[in-house]
């Protein structure tokens, strides 16, 4: 194990909760792979390819397998009652079939989601984490982004920016709440959620935060 690695294993305390918190949130910024776009797959290959060349693509695949690489080091060091942890997932909504969901993902080849089902397999439980209404427009946005060409104006730039910012905050206002709502007295809840959001101001004060990495934003 590097020096890097234990310093990270530090950072996490292990099953006692400290003064002044009754739970915990384990907070891992991720970077999604290409299995975990869905529909979007190929759009967003095909994007990233124009911006980024072949050499660029590869390294930045590489880069995000290693990310997860290292998220799965972890995880897997950590000394976790697994009965009491709960798991909180970018862009998985509130349905009832969030385990369907998650399986399908897994069998497309997304780590992310085969690392959920890894600790479901432990104890860990599986919870709805988005809105699906926000998630949709989410997808549309997307979608009509892919779709188009950058705006020239820079009006229109900024018009679709500032609904894009506006959409995050409340995913990240539902997601906050959800945890709040869910994650009992002396639980662990890991979150893996995109590097744009940014919970810390809506959770309640009685959630400890621990980021294994590093804050997002």
């Amino acid at each position: 194990m590097s020096a890097d690695q234990r310093h990270r294993n530090n950072l996490i305390p292990r099953e006692a909760h400290p003064d002044g918190f009754s739970r915990r949130l384990i907070y891992f910024p991720i970077v999604h792979t290409p299995a975990d776009m869905g529909a979007l797959k190929e759009s967003v290959a095909r994007a990233t390819l124009e911006k980024m060349g072949r050499a660029g693509l590869s390294r930045k695949s590489a880069a995000v397998e290693e990310i997860w690489t290292d998220i799965e080091r972890v995880i897997d060091v950590l000394a976790l009652s697994f009965d009491r942890v709960r798991l909180y997932q970018d862009g998985l909504p509130v349905c009832g079939r969030e385990a369907e969901i998650v399986t399908e993902m897994a069998q497309a080849g997304s780590r992310n989601h085969q690392l959920l089902l890894r600790l479901m397999a432990q104890g860990a439980i599986l919870m709805g984490t988005e809105s699906g209404d926000l998630l949709v427009q989410e997808y549309e946005a997307a979608k009509q982004s892919l779709r188009g060409r950058s705006p020239r104006a820079v009006g229109v730039a900024a018009q679709r920016q500032a609904l894009s910012d506006a959409l995050l905050k409340r995913r990240d206002q539902f997601i906050a709440g959800r945890i709040n709502d869910t994650l009992k007295d002396g639980e662990t809840g890991i979150l893996f959620l995109g590097m744009l959001h940014a919970l810390e101001g809506y959770l309640h004060p009685d959630i400890q935060v621990i980021y294994p990495f590093h804050r997002p934003r």
